[in-house]
């Protein structure tokens, strides 16, 4: 069904099987980074519902339930599959490998920094650190889509 057929794009949009769940479930990844902020810190933060980095990576929960609904849908030896497995797995490698360690450098950086600037008062801005995920995240990230895929699913 074209665009013109079905009216507007966002209400095509709207029915997509494939991107829909994805997007629940990174939704539902961030909402429980809020929970555990909350859970750790005793107070809210809307900046954690926003923020990269944390249990579960919302990041995987995405790309895996994208990844998932394509093989339920089109086939899991479709050409549609293998590029969404092929985004996953480049998403799942950056969010553990190439981003964690860049925030490890940034926290480093930090220290270095206060240590620096400490008795002069001057005030550096600070680097982000929380830009990465552990292993444990990225695979609760992965199940969690996995999770999501196969509740939405109608074959």
């Amino acid at each position: 069904m074209g665009l013109a057929e079905s009216g507007s794009f966002f209400a095509e949009f709207s029915r997509n099987k494939v991107f829909i769940p994805s997007l629940f479930a990174w939704v539902v990844a961030q909402i429980f980074k809020v929970l555990t902020g909350i859970a750790r810190e005793k107070r809210f933060n809307f900046k954690w519902f926003l923020r990269s980095g944390g249990m579960p990576s919302s990041h995987t929960a995405l790309s895996m339930c994208l990844t998932t609904s394509t093989g339920l849908y089109y086939g899991f030896d479709s050409g549609l599959f293998a590029l969404a497995l092929g985004f996953a797995s480049i998403t799942m490698f950056d969010a553990q490998g190439v981003r964690r360690h860049s925030g490890k450098q940034a926290e480093a950086l930090n220290r270095l920094l206060e240590d620096i600037y400490s008795h002069r008062g001057f005030q550096e801005s600070q680097l982000k650190e929380l830009l990465g995920h552990t292993p444990v995240e990225v695979f609760a990230g992965c199940a969690l889509g996995i999770v999501v895929a196969l509740i939405f699913y109608k074959g």
